[in-house]
C-alpha cells in the first residue's frame, strides 16, 4: 500500500524497501476548464544536485532536449506536449545504485512551457501529482500538490535525498514564479 504524503513530510524509501535499487517517479496533471486560449505544455525534469545544492555540470540537468543523465541512472520518457488521459504524464526511471556518490538530491519539477507568452500559470492547472513506483509497478509513494498555486510557472514537486546510507523522498510542492529560468539558476544551470 502506498504512503501518502502532505507538503513538506519526508518518508524512507529504500529502508523500508529492502533491496529497492529501481524506480520510476510518476509526475501527473490536469489544466482547468479556463485555459486562457492556448493549449498547455507542461514538462518534467530533474536536477542531480551536490552537497551544495548545485549541478556539477548541464549534464545533471535532465529534461526532453538531455533525456538522461550522463551514465544513463536517470531517464525521462519524453515530452508529452498534451498532458491529456488518466495517470502519469511524463515518467522519469532511476536506477538508485547509479547514481553518483556525489550526488545528494535529485529534486523533480514541473513548469509550464512558454507560460509568459501563453498567459499561463500553475493556478491554472489542478490534480498534480508526484508518485513512485518500484520496478514492478506497484505504488510506493503518493503525493498529490493541491491546487495552493496562483502565479508560478515552475514547481518543485519533490526531492530524494540521501541520509545515512539511505535514500528518503520529500514532499516540496514549492512554486517558482520565474518558470524554468529560476530554477536553473538556483541550480547552478547556465541559461
Amino acid at each position: 500500500m502506498a504512503v501518502n504524503l502532505s507538503k513538506g513530510q519526508k518518508v524512507d524509501l529504500t529502508k523500508s524497501n529492502p533491496g529497492l535499487s529501481k524506480v520510476k517517479v510518476g509526475l501527473g496533471w490536469d489544466t482547468n476548464k479556463y485555459d486562457g486560449g492556448s493549449s498547455f505544455d507542461l514538462d518534467a525534469s530533474a536536477f542531480c544536485l551536490n552537497a551544495s545544492g548545485k549541478v556539477n555540470s548541464e549534464r545533471d540537468f535532465i529534461f526532453y532536449n538531455n533525456r538522461s543523465s550522463v551514465n544513463g541512472a536517470i531517464q525521462t520518457s519524453g515530452d508529452n506536449q498534451t498532458g491529456e488521459g488518466e495517470g502519469d504524464d511524463e515518467t522519469l526511471t532511476i536506477d538508485l545504485s547509479l547514481i553518483p556518490a556525489d550526488i545528494q538530491k535529485v529534486a523533480f519539477c514541473i513548469t509550464i512551457h512558454d507560460a509568459a507568452s501563453r498567459n499561463q500559470n500553475f493556478g491554472q492547472v489542478a490534480n498534480a501529482f508526484a508518485r513512485v513506483l518500484s520496478d514492478s509497478g506497484a505504488e510506493l509513494i503518493r503525493y498529490d500538490l493541491g491546487e495552493d498555486f496562483s502565479i508560478e510557472t515552475a514547481v518543485v514537486v519533490a526531492e530524494l535525498y540521501r541520509y545515512n546510507g539511505e535514500w528518503k523522498f520529500s514532499a516540496v510542492g514549492s512554486g517558482y514564479r520565474d518558470g524554468l529560468a529560476g530554477l536553473c539558476r538556483d541550480y547552478g544551470v547556465q541559461v
